[in-house]
């Protein structure tokens, strides 16, 4: 029997997602929406109030929902059906957050139309849905890989005109949502964990709802070729073939978004059954890596596009707001000059020192993960199994904590990179929870970022935060 208060959490959440999807056809990310527009323009507009009024309750209804049941759902099919629910009238509103899926469409139609998105922008190679594209997006490469713009001209070829290829858009990050779900009960088991816990955090979160299914984004397929991929390597460690289709996998989720890139090593450590030794380690990476290989080869060969797709990259961080940490510490570091009439531009110098951070945490956690792992002795313990997964899981959802962070742009979606995963192996959730609840108030329906008009203020109490959490991770140090 369902306790009251996840009774009342389920339709409150409910009617959060009703007035989130109200909120988008009054003034979602409409294709004729008005850009370069302000919250105060937002409100002087006919339906503005109502907009602002419905995706503001809205999303307190449904991240408090969310919230209110952290610790886990009554049960796995509960938390299922609520997610489900609560996805359904996102599913049939126009695109929520972002104008991004446009860019997909555009991306999509350049390919299917003998232009190679990596060298020519949406404009130049004449998409006749231009004006729905940010302009900030009009002139760059495509950042991601060949399995996603295949998917986007497919999306393309399949919708026809503009609205059908959004909705095949949708339906393709959808289908990234259901192999995500289907495998999280059985990463759950291997991890340890509750199901009904795991299910809940990482699939009913407002940042689910709003960016992956009405947004169309495509984390959602590269969540799901992720858990997939992780899936068969904790199923069957150290088996050839599962972990040649693992690297398959992890290699196609790469050739989506290249941030799936940092689990792999992970990955590799998930799949040693036996007492890890240096031998078995080279033995096992080099399965994953062939497998891995295989599909970036393949699919670069399929596509036609070879691995230009990698020079796009660069132009993910054209974008400045302070929602990504090195980018506020460079922008307080430019104010501070500016009162002594500097101009230091540290923006690009912090991001760059923030990347070499960041290749240094990524081999601190792996050693550390490796180092953990080498402490089992009983390979035969099937509670040594669990804890074994459970130890590489955790390293590959602190791995994406840490992309994200350091990172030289942060949007809300990249939220749910790790969060997927700290759903599996995070003993407290708090951590965690509060900072994607958070990241659901960022994005006003029509994809307007509230950081674009909070950088000073929100510079200052992003570098004070990090601050303050520096200081108390290196006191917490000293007194252990």
């Amino acid at each position: 029997m369902t306790a009251p208060g996840a009774s009342l959490s389920r339709y409150a959440g409910l009617v959060g997602a009703v007035l989130l999807a109200v909120a988008g056809h009054l003034g979602g990310a409409l294709p004729d929406a008005p850009l370069g527009v302000t919250p105060a323009s937002i409100w002087r507009t006919p339906d503005g109030p109502a907009t602002l009024t419905c995706w503001l309750i809205g999303t307190v209804l449904l991240v408090g929902a969310w919230w209110s049941l952290r610790e886990g759902a009554p049960s796995t099919r509960w938390a299922y059906v609520t997610a489900g629910l609560w996805a359904l009238p996102l599913l049939l509103a126009p695109p929520l957050g972002s104008r991004d899926v446009y860019s997909y469409a555009c991306q999509g139609w350049t390919y299917a139309h003998g232009v190679d998105p990596y060298t020519v922008g949406v404009a130049a190679a004449g998409c006749p849905w231009l004006d729905t594209v940010a302009p900030i997006w009009r002139d760059t490469p495509a950042p991601y890989g060949p399995v996603f713009v295949l998917l986007a001209a497919l999306a393309v070829g399949l919708g026809g005109g503009l609205t059908g290829t959004i909705v095949a858009l949708r339906v393709i990050a959808v289908a990234g949502l259901l192999l995500a779900a289907l495998c999280l009960p059985a990463l759950a088991r291997a991890a340890g964990v509750p199901a009904r816990r795991a299910v809940w955090l990482a699939l009913a979160g407002p940042l689910v709802g709003v960016h992956l299914v009405a947004g169309a984004h495509n984390d959602a397929v590269m969540l799901g070729l992720l858990l997939c991929g992780l899936l068969v390597v904790v199923r069957r460690p150290g088996r050839p073939a599962a972990l040649l289709l693992a690297g398959a996998l992890l290699g196609l989720a790469v050739t989506v978004k290249a941030s799936a890139a940092v689990v792999v090593p992970f990955a590799v450590l998930a799949g040693m059954p036996d007492q890890p030794t240096v031998r078995a380690l080279l033995r096992h990476a080099g399965w994953l890596a062939g497998g891995l290989l295989a599909a970036l080869l393949v699919t670069s060969g399929v596509s036609g596009l070879g691995f230009g797709w990698v020079g796009g990259l660069t132009h993910s961080g054209d974008s400045e707001q302070w929602t990504s940490p090195p980018t506020a510490v460079g922008f307080v570091v430019d104010y501070a000059g500016a009162l002594v009439g500097r101009d230091p531009q540290a923006v690009p110098v912090v991001r760059a020192v923030a990347l070499l951070l960041l290749v240094g945490v990524l081999l601190v956690l792996w050693w550390r993960t490796w180092q953990v792992l080498r402490g089992f002795h009983d390979a035969a313990d099937p509670e040594d199994g669990v804890a074994r997964s459970l130890v590489a899981l955790h390293g590959a959802a602190l791995a994406l904590v840490a992309t994200v962070v350091l990172s030289p742009v942060f949007h809300p979606w990249y939220a749910t990179w790790p969060l997927a995963l700290l759903a599996l192996t995070a003993a407290r959730t708090t951590w965690f929870v509060l900072p994607a609840a958070g990241a659901a108030f960022l994005a006003l329906p029509d994809g307007t970022n509230l950081a674009r008009f909070t950088k000073a203020p929100g510079a200052l109490a992003m570098t004070a935060l990090l601050l303050t959490v520096l200081l108390r991770t290196v006191a917490r140090r000293q007194r252990r």
